[in-house]
Parts: C-alpha cells; sequence; structure tokens
C-alpha cells in the first residue's frame, strides 16, 4: 500500500490502555488522585517558598521553578490520560495537537533536567565554596540558570518537533503509547528517520548523560566535604538539605535512562507505558513529598503558615 506524507495526515491513534478494559476504572481514579495530589503539592512549594522569608535562598529559588516545570509537565499529559481512561476503544489525536504536546513535553522535560543540575552546583557552592558562595549563587546567576534551562529546552524541543513532525508517516499511523513521546512516533515514520534518530541520541547524551555526570560529580565532592567534617552533627546537617535532592534525581534520571537508553530489543510496549506513567505521573507527585517530609526548612515554613491560617 503506497504511503502518503505527513501532510495529508489529520490525526494519530493513540492505543493508550484500551487493552485493559478491566483495569481502566480503577487506572482512572489513580491517575486523577495522583494528578490531584501532584497539583495541591507543587503548588504548595510555589506558594511556600515565595512567602516564606526564611525560603528565599538560591536553592528553593530552584525548587519553586522545580515545581513550575512539574504542574506544566503533568497538565500536558495527565488530562489526556483521563480522557482517553473513560473510552474503552482508542481514542484519536489530532495531527498538531500530538506535535504540541510533544513539544511542551521535551520543554519541560529538558527544562527539568537542566533545573536538577543548577540544584546540584547550588549545593556544591554553598558546601564547597561557602566563602564564595554569595558570589557564585547570586539572583542574577540563579536568573541566569533557569533562564537558560528554558532557553535550552525551548531550543531542543523546536529541533526535534520540527525533524519528527515533517517525517513521513504511514497513511493510518497508530501509536502503541497513552502520549506523543519521541521514540513511539519516531517508530512510526516510513522513512527518512535516520536524521531524528541521530538528534534524539545526541540530545539523550547531552541532556541526560552529561547532565547526570556534573550531578555525580557535584556530589562526589560534596562526599568528600561532609566527610572532612569534624562535628558529626555538621555532617548530618549538611546531609539533610542534600539527601532530598539525590532522591529526586535517582527518580527522574533513573527512569529517563531506562527509557531513552536501554537498547530497543529489550523494551515492549508494556514496559513502556509502565515507566512512562511513573515519570509523567509518579515522579511529580513525589517530588513535593520528598521536599516537604525530608527538609526541615519547608517544614517549619509550612506549619507556621498552618499556625497563621488556622486558629
Amino acid at each position: 500500500m503506497a504511503e502518503e506524507n505527513q501532510t495529508s495526515i489529520t490525526e494519530f491513534l493513540l492505543l493508550g490502555f484500551s487493552d485493559l478494559r478491566t483495569l481502566q476504572g480503577p487506572l482512572f481514579w489513580l491517575v486523577l488522585l495522583v494528578y490531584l495530589i501532584t497539583l495541591l503539592g507543587n503548588s504548595l512549594i510555589i506558594f511556600l517558598t515565595k512567602a516564606s522569608p526564611v525560603l528565599h535562598s538560591p536553592m528553593y529559588f530552584f525548587l519553586r521553578h522545580l515545581s513550575i516545570v512539574e504542574l506544566l509537565y503533568t497538565t500536558d499529559i495527565v488530562p489526556r490520560i483521563l480522557a482517553d481512561l473513560t473510552s474503552s476503544h482508542p481514542q484519536t489525536i489530532p495531527f498538531w495537537s500530538c506535535a504540541a504536546q510533544m513539544y511542551f513535553f521535551i520543554v519541560l522535560g529538558i527544562s527539568e533536567c537542566c533545573l536538577l543540575t543548577a540544584m546540584a552546583y547550588d549545593r556544591y557552592a554553598a558546601i564547597c565554596q561557602p566563602l564564595h558562595y554569595s558570589t557564585l549563587m547570586n539572583q542574577r546567576a540563579c536568573t541566569a540558570m533557569v533562564g537558560t534551562s528554558w532557553i535550552m529546552g525551548i531550543i531542543t524541543a523546536t529541533t526535534h518537533s520540527s525533524l519528527i513532525f515533517t517525517l513521513p508517516f504511514p497513511r493510518r499511523p497508530i501509536i502503541p503509547h497513552f502520549l506523543c513521546d519521541i521514540l513511539p512516533v519516531l517508530r512510526l515514520a516510513s522513512a527518512g528517520k535516520h536524521r531524528s534518530e541521530i538528534s534524539v541520541m545526541t540530545a539523550t547524551v547531552v541532556f541526560i548523560m552529561i547532565p547526570f555526570s556534573l550531578i555525580v560529580t557535584s556530589y562526589a565532592r560534596i562526599l568528600g566535604a561532609i566527610l572532612a567534617m569534624a562535628s558529626t552533627q555538621s555532617r548530618r546537617k549538611v546531609f539533610s538539605t542534600c539527601s532530598s535532592h539525590l532522591l529526586v534525581v535517582s527518580l527522574f534520571f533513573g527512569t529517563a535512562s531506562i527509557t531513552y537508553i536501554r537498547p530497543r530489543a529489550g523494551s515492549s510496549v508494556t514496559t513502556d507505558r509502565i515507566l512512562s506513567l511513573f515519570y509523567t505521573v509518579v515522579t511529580p507527585m513525589l517530588n513535593p513529598i520528598i521536599y516537604t517530609l525530608r527538609n526541615k526548612e519547608v517544614t517549619v515554613a509550612l506549619k507556621h503558615m498552618m499556625r497563621r491560617w488556622v486558629p
């Protein structure tokens, strides 16, 4: 059968979870609950880091922007999942809606990688370069790091989206996924996808492996500084400020690495969906919980706010 190019494609068919009909009802309520907790938790972090003077430091400045990214990230993905879970049949998504979803998915994913790297550098500067910290992490530098994170996301998303969505697709493109992720859409292309695959692999190395390597290097230096401290109490205090970020980094980069770096031969539709569901739905919910429960300054600010608002 002759294949048409992308100009004649008006929509994609998202299979979603249509093959798991008995689980669609419970999965809908579970995803909805997680989404509401995500909205509440990240909104709370944004409010606290803005309203509480105790949290007006570079670390919480980055945390506030990370929560903004998480809110937008899940809102780009989850409403579509919920809508699809209400139907027992695969749902179509318009061509340009699919392109827009992937575009914002890439922008926010790359921005999060860069923000997590900036947060690691902030902890390195605070612990290993305390005398120069106020100079290294002044307001201008922090704003530049956040701005660069967004710019890198926009450049990468524009490049990838323009490459992928100008490829020729089959007459009836079926995406075996619940979102327009890069790899499932790219695998549909009938020809000319080699250039896009190289672009995706390059971006994976640049925005997953390099940031992760920088974060590991920063924390190796931090670990050395912690071990050099004479006071056990000081060690415990410094480690507690870093443990939350380390846990978030492990969750984000762990699932991203498994998804985009593992060999294609070792992947399956079910595995891809489970991993994607974890890093698009579950991880954004866990981040504010981790930072709230494991960070004493955030906990104190939350208690102070509750005492002011609740008689």
